[in-house]
């Protein structure tokens, strides 16, 4: 397994994320539904303000269910993992419960313009085509694209899997990026995260592709798979999502993220969700974004990864 090279290498270009910013207990709400992040939804709702969250008393919050280390449900049946431990701190300052509503790759765009949700806290990579769509928040967190293989055929260039199975996830820009520049490739696309590591698993793919910083911790969990393929495409950053024109919401979470960077509120996030899973094989100051602010030196291809 490659150690903390993996992820400082990965994270050391200029991010252009911040430039969408605009956007953004344990009450399971599991509702994963159809729908596509590329498409538009049947309506467009300008969604709740701050006021209405906290007269209602609970914020609604689209999350995944089965992308370990960042969203998911534990042992205990609770929602926990990166963006869930933000989450909870973003109810706790609206002085409100949350509700979670599990979300899959493909419904993150439908759930915030529908109203299913306030905020997207599922791994969202900020796009200029999510942006039209959405409004983005300050970034959280910053990931470009990785390829995971078993060791006994290791995947170390994409051009190795030309004529070849590649396994990725609707909806997200694993799939538009290799659909874009590698023609030759089969796309094998699964809605579910779980079904499309299992998939790997069980050999219906020579490999998979989402982001870099899940593709390690998989890989990491899973004895016989390595990630050959560390850093592919452009640097980009995570960032929570509302509903396109909710100023209220957008506001509110844009000053509670330069707020929290006070107290490094993010690198706690990690020692606390992230840092039990990687060990040494990650460097922090590589994937963490405090306060909205992204440091980082142009470097390596630029093409966009977005999950």
């Amino acid at each position: 397994m490659k150690k903390r090279s993996i992820l400082a290498l990965a994270m050391s270009v200029l991010m252009i994320g911040a430039a969408f910013t605009g956007c953004g207990s344990n009450t399971d709400n599991a509702g994963s539904a159809a729908g596509a992040d590329n498409g538009s939804a049947s309506a467009s709702v300008t969604g709740r303000t701050v006021d209405e969250i906290k007269a209602d008393g609970t914020i609604r919050i689209g999350v995944f269910s089965d992308k370990a280390p960042f969203g998911y449900v534990d042992e205990n049946g609770k929602y926990a993992g990166y963006d869930v431990y933000f989450a909870e701190r973003l109810a706790q300052d609206l002085g409100v419960k949350v509700e979670y509503v599990s979300t899959d790759p493909a419904s993150r765009v439908e759930f915030v313009e529908t109203g299913k949700v306030d905020v997207v806290l599922a791994n969202f990579t900020v796009t200029e085509e999510r942006a039209q769509k959405v409004d983005f928040c300050l970034p959280y967190m910053k990931v470009a694209l990785g390829i995971v293989s078993p060791e006994s055929a290791e995947i170390t260039d994409p051009e190795q899997l030309n004529g070849k199975k590649l396994i990725v996830c609707k909806g997200t820009t694993a799939e538009t990026y290799f659909a874009e520049n590698y023609p030759d490739i089969e796309l094998v696309k699964y809605d579910q995260y779980a079904d499309a590591y299992n998939a790997l698993l069980d050999g219906r793919g020579d490999a998979l592709s989402t982001d870099n910083t899940e593709v390690l911790a998989w890989a990491i969990s899973n004895p016989g798979f390595t990630v050959g393929v560390e850093s592919l495409g452009q640097i980009d950053t995570i960032a929570p999502a509302v509903a396109k024109g909710n100023t209220s919401l957008l506001e509110w979470i844009n000053s509670e993220i330069e707020s929290l960077a006070g107290e490094n509120f993010f690198h706690k996030d990690y020692e606390e969700t992230l840092a039990p899973v990687y060990g040494d094989a990650a460097d922090p100051e590589a994937l963490v974004v405090e306060g909205g602010k992204v440091d980082a030196e142009p470097a390596g291809d630029t093409e966009s990864s977005a999950q």
